[in-house]
């Protein structure tokens, strides 16, 4: 062998020897990669190229290898105890997934299932060993939930069936109000109606809205057309409190003028003929007006029927006066008959005595007219007290009280 031999071995034991010495350093790097599967790779690449390399039995070539599995070894430890981790991280999620399976809400457990297997994915190798078991596991427990939630859906389809069907036929019972006048009782029956609807369930998204449109419309039909009734009923009953709050001020003013004339009177039971053809003004106002009229009318027509005794009392006074005079006369008459009759005795003239007689006979029709004319007093009298004693009274009425008016 030439010298050249020897020259080209060494040049390539150091060559072999600084590419172990980069491998050496690369693998005392692999902790530095935070990716597991890239610093996987990144070792059986290192390996390989090791393999690759003479080995050319030095005892420095002894130490790179061992510094170089050394390397190799804890990058093995650290991704073992890493699998252990990951194989916890997987474990923990499908015991979550087991308790998922069992809860009631559908909805936001499907959300928290779909969050487990997001998670899931972001969790790197448990080991090759292990990553289809813990998998298996994992889709065993949400399955126990999908099908939990599938038999949901088709339960809750058939409500939905029935739903559908129960809000038909409340939506045709809606339709037989909704051109209903009967507006306190209708009512009724449609807050009923209502009730019934909300206790139907829901009947699916795609029927559910579709429903309550045609319910709806039903409903909102008839209140369009009871709110407008009770808003001309309204109206209405504003005009009537009006005129009747006009009714009381002529009334009052009548009353107030404390003048029981018949005309004043017969005004009176006017107003109370005009009040009972006014109608309502309301529930709440009625009874309050209706006793502002009736006692402003008792005011009146008792303060009428005292006038009229004082009247008729004032009158029969009068009368009874007027009788007494005319006794007063009749018996002033029988006294000059009387002297006349006496002063007949002892004439002897038939003249005077003719005369004396037709004086008497004059008094006596004079006496007889008087008589008539206080018959005629008495009698009056009589009637007069009589009617004073039976004197009636009118009465005026709405639904659910009536005054009364002496005289009417």
């Amino acid at each position: 062998m030439n010298e050249n031999y020897f020259e080209e071995k060494y040049d390539d034991m150091d060559e072999d020897i600084q590419q172990k010495e980069a491998l050496v350093l690369e693998a005392e790097k692999i902790g530095e990669i935070e990716d597991d599967h890239e610093a996987s790779q990144k070792v059986n690449q290192l390996r390989r190229s090791w393999r690759q390399i003479h080995y050319w039995e030095s005892e420095y070539e002894e130490d790179l290898k061992n510094r170089f599995e050394a390397a190799i070894d804890a990058f093995y430890a650290k991704f073992k105890e890493a699998e252990k981790e990951h194989e916890a991280a997987k474990r923990a999620l499908i015991e979550k997934a087991k308790e998922l399976s069992k809860a009631k809400d559908l909805k936001q457990t499907t959300k928290a299932q779909q969050d487990l297997f997001e998670e899931w994915k972001k969790i790197p190798s448990a080991g090759r060993n292990l990553d289809d078991v813990l998998w298996e596991e994992f889709q065993k427990a949400r399955q126990v939930f999908y099908d939990r939630k599938q038999e949901a859906w088709e339960n809750m389809n058939q409500n939905f069936d029935k739903a559908k069907e129960a809000k038909e036929a409340l939506i045709e019972k809606a339709k037989e109000l909704e051109d209903s006048v009967e507006w306190k009782k209708t009512s009724e029956k449609f807050r009923d109606l209502m009730t019934q609807w909300r206790e139907a369930g829901f009947a699916g998204k795609e029927d559910n809205d579709a429903l309550w449109e045609a319910f709806n419309s039903a409903r909102q039909k008839f209140y369009t057309r009871r709110n407008a009734f009770y808003e001309e009923l309204h109206s209405t009953q504003t005009v009537n409190l009006k005129e009747k709050q006009e009714l009381i001020e002529r009334a009052r003013a009548i009353k107030d003028s404390e003048d029981y004339s018949r005309e004043n009177t017969e005004t009176m039971k006017d107003l109370a003929v005009q009040w009972k053809k006014i109608g309502s003004c309301g529930k709440n106002k009625d009874d309050k007006i209706w006793n502002e009229f009736r006692e402003i009318n008792d005011i009146y027509f008792d303060g009428l029927g005292k006038s009229n005794a004082k009247r008729q009392a004032d009158h029969q006074n009068r009368m009874k006066d007027a009788r007494a005079r005319k006794v007063d006369l009749l018996n002033n008459q029988k006294r000059q008959i009387e002297r006349l009759q006496d002063s007949m005795y002892g004439l002897v003239s038939e003249q005077e005595m003719k005369d004396i007689e037709a004086q008497i006979q004059q008094k006596e029709a004079f006496i007889k007219e008087l008589e008539a004319q206080i018959e005629d007093i008495d009698s009056k009298i009589g009637d007069k007290q009589e009617k004073l004693d039976s004197s009636g009274f009118f009465h005026v009425k709405n639904q659910t009280t009536q005054i009364k008016m002496p005289g009417f």
